[in-house]
């Protein structure tokens, strides 16, 4: 009997790219798991692998189509939990429900907590996720929970661009932190947008908060959904007499017309990650996704020898 069997990677059907990538970074092969829906749309899985007594990671992104993908990493994680793993960690590179962090009108849900509670009563012992959208996530867990961040892989790219004398801009309030960090490892000032959202997708700009006139910029946010913030922010900074306009954020939603956007608007380039798949990035010019399997792979090699993840960012 083997004393420290080896680990085993799972993946559900939300983006099995990623997975594989992560698998290469890990050398390891992709566990083998069966998905066979009923005629009435409920899902079944099954895991093909023996998991007894081994440590599990279950990778799955929980971005397009969040519902779906939710519940099949739920009955995965159940699966595995009634198959005795060891340990069962979810690797999330998508943190689906994160924007529903508090209630900020009378009535409202708390998702991401129901989320964290879902997993954990699922039978997931860790999480390991990457830029949630609000940090106090973590505390909705009574498991652990690593957050990685993307900025590291996303800035050997902007490098590339041998930026000099530009600026930070933070597209809304919500978005200086990351601002911030992108600003202090690049040498560069911050600058933040005063916005008022009008519908679900209009924003009024009130004033841009910081000095751009001439200058390059570089719009940094979470994540992109229809790309309105990043497009209403890049206009607003070309009013202003901006030069050069780049963007980065780490989950790339891309719906609707959100590539269209990208192409009609003054940015020029456009940096994300790899953590959410794109199904429609087919001649976008503007558009480099970078790859975060890499980061993934480092702190599951710590998480499996008890290593400090946070020292991935010192």
């Amino acid at each position: 009997m083997e004393n420290n069997p080896s680990p085993v990677l799972l993946t559900g059907t939300s983006h099995p790219r990623f997975a594989e990538e992560l698998a290469r970074c890990l050398g390891l092969a992709l566990g083998r798991v069966s998905f066979e829906p009923f005629p009435d749309g409920e899902l079944y899985v099954q895991i093909l692998d023996n998991v007894r007594g081994r440590d599990v990671f279950v990778c799955q992104s929980v971005a397009h189509r969040p519902n779906t993908y939710l519940m099949e990493l739920l009955i995965m994680i159940d699966a595995l939990k009634r198959a005795s793993a060891r340990s069962i960690v979810a690797v999330i590179p998508y943190f689906g429900y994160s924007r529903q962090d508090r209630k900020d009108k009378p009535r409202v849900p708390i998702t991401a907590k129901l989320v964290a509670d879902l997993l954990a009563t699922a039978g997931a012992t860790r999480v390991l996720t990457m830029d949630l959208h609000a940090g106090q996530i973590q505390g909705f867990f009574n498991i652990p929970v690593d957050n990685l961040y993307g900025r590291p892989k996303i800035e050997e790219s902007l490098i590339r661009l041998k930026l000099k004398d530009f600026v930070v801009l933070a597209p809304d309030l919500g978005a200086i932190k990351q601002a911030r960090a992108y600003a202090s490892h690049l040498g560069a000032e911050v600058a933040v947008i005063d916005k008022r959202r009008m519908s679900s997708e209009q924003v009024e700009v009130y004033a841009i908060i910081g000095e751009i006139k001439g200058r390059d910029i570089l719009l940094v946010d979470d994540m992109c959904s229809t790309g309105g913030t990043l497009v209403t922010a890049a206009r607003a900074a070309k009013k202003e007499g901006a030069g050069r306009i780049f963007a980065a954020f780490t989950h790339g939603l891309l719906v609707g017309d959100a590539l269209v956007n990208f192409e009609k608007s003054p940015i020029e380039k456009i940096f994300m990650s790899n953590t959410v798949p794109l199904f429609n990035s087919q001649g976008s010019s503007k558009l480099e996704v970078v790859s975060v399997s890499s980061l993934f792979g480092e702190a599951i090699h710590r998480i499996l020898s008890a290593d400090s993840i946070s020292s991935l960012f010192n």
